[in-house]
């Protein structure tokens, strides 16, 4: 398209054809607007995107806009300030807490992977080096700037921004944007009408919208109802005195997980055996869990505040928290039954790599998938049936049961985010389809144009499109 910068536009410089790397660039005349700035996750040629200078100088990029805390989404950040970002970056409170955690994980676990492939010598980086370093996330750190939900607020020349409540995460946030005269809304990620702790997703604001900008993770799903799969993949495994083993995002699914095993031991459904959870990003997430409950965020559902206001909803009474790195290794590979909830949730990095080394080969463990997993994670090739994975630059052979159960999932699917979208009062002028897998942004931007009669499309990566 020709490009009159005096034409307020959209540039999609992540999650278009692809999940991950949520990047939005709004420019008009000399005024750019960033809306969320993550990591490329999965397929090593996006990991690979990481290292690429971003399409626009982070110097001129006038202020940041997050919709809420998991790395795909503000992982890019600390990058973003190292290579010249200054302006603010607007978040909720919780976005802020999570996102610091998040991104001094990410520091941490990127500093320590390159110290361990300069020492095993399977880097291709010579030397291994680190996307960015804790002391560039202390310093976008110094950028935060906390917004309260449903408060207008002008964050650059023409550009206000109010945050409402999205129920995928704490903190999670979908956006209505005023960007020189048009009005946009970005769904972030959006949840679900059934999160067990947080309220339910607000309805879109009255009025008409130039763009929606909608992410479509499951667009082309319905996600399975609750089952008992997740108690008899346990009850099974333990008969046979095998342990279970989660990969778990530690924001969210963590906590959402731990509820489903206190609420699955409480009714006698499943053994009392010991739960760790053994993810020292897990645990401080779980304290903001708590923190909101105790004080009665309009976040969490009245009924979970009634009911667990300081008490705790995530402990088992077989509750194990381990926080050290010798704790970890201490159930690396757990001789009785017991039930790990461990970080990351796709198992790309952390401390759930180290458990699965040690429990895939053997028959007796079983390995709950519970989240999304990417295309090119370990996570993936694991559900999709990989006999053999490759970590830490060796071959270790599945042996053990794998499971997959996607009745946690907090993204909307197909069904979910059409009605959602039905909240509208007006038709928008186009819808613009991102954080979708190859086919399937296509498959939802379809199902909008023919079920609501919206124009809609799917951008390609690095496309502008005309607002």
């Amino acid at each position: 398209m020709t490009n009159d910068v005096n034409q307020p536009t959209i540039q999609f410089l992540g999650a278009a054809g692809t999940v991950t790397g949520s990047r939005f660039i709004l420019s008009c005349g000399q005024t750019k607007v960033m809306v969320d700035c993550g990591m490329f996750q999965g397929l090593k040629e996006l990991r690979l995107k990481n290292w690429n200078p971003l399409a626009v100088d982070p110097a001129e990029i006038n202020a940041l806009v997050l919709t809420h805390a998991h790395l795909d989404h503000c992982g890019y950040v600390p990058k973003l300030v190292k290579d010249g970002f200054k302006g603010q970056i607007h978040l909720t409170e919780f976005t802020g807490k999570l996102a610091q955690v998040i991104l001094l994980d990410s520091a941490r676990i990127q500093t320590e992977d390159a110290k361990y492939a300069a020492k095993k010598g399977y880097s291709k980086h010579n030397p291994p080096k680190a996307l960015y370093e804790e002391q560039d996330v202390q310093a976008a750190l110094g950028l935060f700037e906390t917004e309260p939900y449903h408060v207008r607020k002008q964050v650059a020349e023409q550009t206000f921004v109010t945050f409402y409540p999205s129920g995928h995460i704490l903190g999670a946030a979908f956006l209505e944007i005023e960007f020189f005269g048009k009005r946009l809304l970005f769904t972030g990620d959006l949840g679900r009408p059934n999160h067990p702790l947080l309220v339910n997703p607000d309805g879109i604001p009255a009025g008409h919208f130039d763009a929606v900008i909608t992410e479509s993770t499951y667009g082309d799903k319905e996600h399975e109802v609750a089952s008992t799969n997740f108690e008899d993949a346990i009850n099974k495994t333990v008969e046979r005195g095998g342990s279970i083993l989660i990969p778990a995002f530690a924001v969210d699914r963590t906590e959402v997980i731990l509820i489903a095993i206190r609420e699955l031991m409480e009714a006698g459904k499943i053994p009392r055996i010991p739960v760790y959870a053994d993810s020292p990003m897990a645990l401080k997430a779980l304290k903001f869990y708590r923190d909101a409950i105790d004080e009665a965020s309009p976040e969490i559902r009245p009924e979970i505040i009634a009911k667990w206001q300081h008490k705790d909803p995530f402990s088992t009474g077989t509750l194990v928290e381990l926080t050290s790195v010798d704790e970890s290794k201490s159930i690396n590979d757990p001789q009785q039954p017991c039930i790990i909830i461990s970080a990351s949730g796709m198992g790309t990095g952390g401390r759930v790599v180290h458990h699965l080394r040690n429990m895939l080969p053997k028959a007796q463990h079983t390995v709950i998938m519970v989240g999304y997993q990417a295309i090119g994670t370990r996570g993936r090739n694991l559900v999709s049936g990989a006999t053999e994975v490759k970590m830490h630059g060796e071959m270790v052979p599945v042996n053990a049961e794998i499971e997959s159960i996607q009745s946690f999932s907090v993204h909307a699917d197909g069904d979910e985010l059409v009605t959602w979208m039905k909240t509208q009062t007006d038709a928008p002028g186009q819808v613009l389809v991102v954080h979708g897998e190859a086919g399937v942004a296509e498959t939802f931007s379809d199902r909008i144009k023919s079920q609501l009669g919206w124009k809609s499309h799917a951008p390609h990566d690095g496309e502008i499109v005309r607002l």
